[in-house]
């Protein structure tokens, strides 16, 4: 699917010169290209400060998931003296509202900001993972359900963001982005079992809750979306439905 996907953009996407694009002339004989302002200009120096600031996020969100991803069941077979079977059943509860959330992250950062959907899933999840580890069996699921939501559209939301912060570098922001994303998921997975046989899986879960208040650092993004764009894809979306 990806691979036709590339083919029909290769062949599908106008091809727009610089000037074309800020005249907002036709590029191409039934393509129009309208000018208008999209992003707040950013500084090279507070790029480098934003994207920083985009891996701290990655880093906090994908240590909390491997928390769960690796080791939610043995913490519900310990906890709640579960069998395996019915462990596995609840975090495969658990990993499908992580992919409805990846899923559903990118149209919300479509219709209300990408900076305003990384404050809520990252910042957001707070106070759910800090009442996780107090729960009890069924309120545990409700809330990895949330959690796992809330959290997993942050992505989307977030490698958006970088691209825009980045333009014209695509490519570049994706790869450094997916592969930290995933590199943080294997280092968290063994840096947090090592942890466990030290201290116990329900204590890193207290210790873990604690990693969404990251977040708090998304106050010092800029605003790369400008009110007008805003505004016309709510509009869009708006029309669409």
């Amino acid at each position: 699917m990806l691979w036709y996907v590339g083919g029909w953009y290769r062949t599908a996407r106008p091809v727009a010169r610089p000037a074309a694009v800020a005249a907002g002339v036709a590029t191409a004989p039934g393509v129009h290209v309208e000018h208008h302002p999209r992003h707040v200009e950013v500084s090279p120096a507070r790029v480098r400060t934003s994207i920083a600031i985009l891996i701290a996020l990655i880093f906090s969100k994908y240590f909390y998931l491997a928390s769960l991803t690796s080791y939610y069941t043995f913490y519900l077979i310990t906890k709640f003296d579960l069998s395996v079977r019915a462990a596995q059943v609840h975090l495969f509860v658990f990993l499908a509202s992580v992919a409805l959330g990846t899923i559903i992250g990118g149209p919300i950062g479509d219709r209300f900001g990408r900076k305003r959907v990384i404050w809520g899933s990252i910042l957001g999840v707070l106070p759910f993972t800090l009442a996780l580890p107090y729960a009890s069996l069924f309120w545990t699921t409700i809330l990895t359900i949330v959690i796992g939501l809330t959290l997993a559209s942050a992505f989307s939301a977030i490698v958006v963001y970088a691209q825009e912060l980045v333009p014209g570098r695509v490519g570049l922001i994706s790869g450094v982005f997916f592969g930290f994303a995933f590199g943080m998921g294997g280092l968290g997975a063994a840096a947090l079992g090592e942890l466990a046989d030290a201290i116990g899986i329900e204590s890193v879960y207290r210790i873990c809750a604690f990693l969404p208040a990251i977040g708090l650092l998304t106050a010092f993004l800029p605003d790369v979306d400008s009110p007008a764009a805003i505004a016309r894809r709510a509009g869009t979306s708006a029309a669409s439905a």
